[in-house]
Formats: C-alpha cells, sequence, structure tokens
C-alpha cells in the first residue's frame, strides 16, 4: 500500500516526490510522459538558473527524486476509484492502492490550426509562455495570435518588451473599445491569419488580404485543456475551465485527494508548480499515520 500515489512526472509531481520521499513516505509516480514542460525551449525565470531547458530540468528532479527512493513508473492511469483504506488506480493492467493521491496531471495547450503554425513549435519561433521568455524577445518583432479579444489582452502585455507588437485575429475582429485600447498602445492589429511560414530565423504570417508580417516570434493564445478528468470522475470540485479547486492545503474536496501545478493554477509556471508541490507533500506527510525511524 502506498503513502500516496503521484499522477503526472511534471516538475509538481517530482517536486512532490522528492518531498515525501524525503519524509519517508512510500511514493510512486506515474508519469506518461507528456509534461508541457518537456517543450520548454529555456525557461530564464526558474529561481537559480541563468536558464534551463524544460528535459534538463525535469531529468535533474527525475535523479534527484530516485536518490531518496521514490519509484518512478512510465504509464497512464486509466481509472482512479476510492476504496475504504483509499484509493485504486487502474495502471496498464496493473492495480496500484495508495492512502492518498495527489493530481500533478497539468495541462495541454490547444493545438494551432492556422496553416504552417504547429511546424513553428520544432524551430523555436511559436512560444507559447511570455511570462517565460518575453524578457528574452526584447525589442524584437513579436506577434499574438488567437481569438480577437484573448489576443488583445495578451498583445497588449507584450509591449511591455517591444514596440513592435502585432496582433493576428483568428476570428472576427470586433471590441471597438478594445481596438481602441490597442491602438493608443501601439499595438498593429494585423488581420485575420491565413497562413504561419515559420524557419530557424523567424517566422511570417499572411494575413487574409494577402500581406505578409515577418516577425521574429509569435505567441498563440488559443487555450488549454485541464487534465482534471480522474478527480472529476470521483466528483472533485472544478472550476469553469476545469481545474481542480483546492484549500491552502492544496486539498481538493474528495478527502485524501490532491491537486498541485497547472491543474489547480491560472498562472502557468515553473515556480508555482514546486510550491503548490512543497505544500501538498507536507500536508499528505501530516495527514498520514506518524512513521516514527
Amino acid at each position: 500500500m502506498l503513502d500516496c500515489l503521484i499522477i503526472g512526472g511534471g516538475p509538481a509531481g517530482l517536486t512532490a516526490a522528492i518531498y515525501l520521499a524525503r519524509y519517508r513516505r512510500r511514493v510512486t509516480v506515474v508519469d506518461a510522459g507528456k509534461s508541457r514542460a518537456a517543450l520548454i525551449p529555456e525557461s530564464h525565470n526558474y529561481p537559480g538558473f541563468q536558464g534551463i531547458a524544460g528535459p534538463a530540468l525535469l531529468e535533474r528532479l527525475r535523479d534527484q527524486a530516485r536518490r531518496y527512493g521514490a519509484e518512478l513508473r512510465h504509464g497512464t492511469v486509466t481509472a482512479l476509484r476510492r476504496d475504504a483504506d483509499g484509493f485504486i488506480a487502474d495502471v496498464g493492467g496493473e492495480t496500484l492502492c495508495a492512502h492518498t493521491v495527489l493530481m500533478a496531471t497539468g495541462l495541454v495547450d490547444k493545438k494551432p490550426e492556422t496553416e504552417g503554425l504547429a511546424d513553428g513549435i520544432v524551430h523555436g519561433a511559436i512560444r507559447f509562455c511570455p511570462i517565460c521568455d518575453g524578457y528574452e524577445a526584447m525589442d524584437r518583432r513579436i506577434g499574438v495570435l488567437g481569438p480577437f479579444e484573448t489576443a488583445a489582452h495578451k498583445a497588449l502585455f507584450m509591449r511591455t518588451y517591444s514596440r513592435d507588437v502585432r496582433l493576428f485575429a483568428t476570428d472576427r475582429i470586433g471590441a471597438a473599445g478594445l481596438s481602441g485600447e490597442l491602438a493608443a498602445a501601439g499595438v498593429t492589429v494585423a488581420g485575420i491569419a491565413a497562413r504561419v511560414d515559420p524557419s530557424a530565423e523567424g517566422v511570417s504570417v499572411t494575413v487574409e488580404d494577402g500581406k505578409t508580417h515577418v516577425l521574429d516570434v509569435v505567441y498563440p493564445v488559443l487555450g488549454c485543456v485541464v487534465r482534471s478528468d480522474l478527480a472529476a470522475a470521483l466528483g472533485a470540485e472544478c472550476s469553469p475551465v476545469g481545474t481542480l479547486s483546492v484549500d491552502d492545503h492544496q486539498r481538493t474536496s474528495v478527502e485524501g485527494l490532491f491537486g498541485a501545478g497547472d491543474v489547480v493554477a491560472d498562472l502557468h509556471q515553473l515556480s508555482v508548480a514546486t510550491g503548490h508541490a512543497a505544500i501538498a507533500a507536507t500536508a499528505i506527510h501530516n495527514r498520514l499515520a506518524r512513521n516514527d525511524r
């Protein structure tokens, strides 16, 4: 019987595993290998690093968790249910039992449908987190792409870093008041994007009227899907967008079920995930029976 089953091996799940293993708890992390952090080319605002790539950070966290005795498994939890002692999880035909469960399942960014946009993720010209790397786009040619109203707010934020910010809508351009605010801030409303052509040097965006804009980086604002379905199936309370509702100790509305990281947060940051994990792991340790040496 595990003290804690952690579902998700991103920064939140692995940090929690480190804490729980150091509390001398029996903990297993089940990870499908789809952490959003693995897509980060380099994060520049993670404390203690001038810059670190997502895959490198995950590998360091995995090594640290194993060092203290946490078990890391590759797999997918396909079902989660309660019993008198805690939880039962189905993992690839195997059953795992645990007194507590930490959901660290994160989210999935919605994939861009504009022609050519997905290829830019590979080249690095398409970026998803301006909070993480907007500073590195200082004074560059920046594009923001997405539904007009959502993209407008992101474009206004990007004016923090550059005078050359252009908004490419994926729907009808409207909201006169918002258009006025964009104009006052010096954001160019470039039109509706028809095609994106990324390369190692940057990215070109062609709008419906045929004009092509040459940029250094484009930030899609297309929303995401929160991986909270397992917890929701147990009756855990969720926000309208699907994030798990938790208290100050990262406890969900289901007894013994905790949440940490992007699955509960609106601010999708590595440091937020690790902070959640430390709080959750400590609350889990304190909830369990004493394990005196």
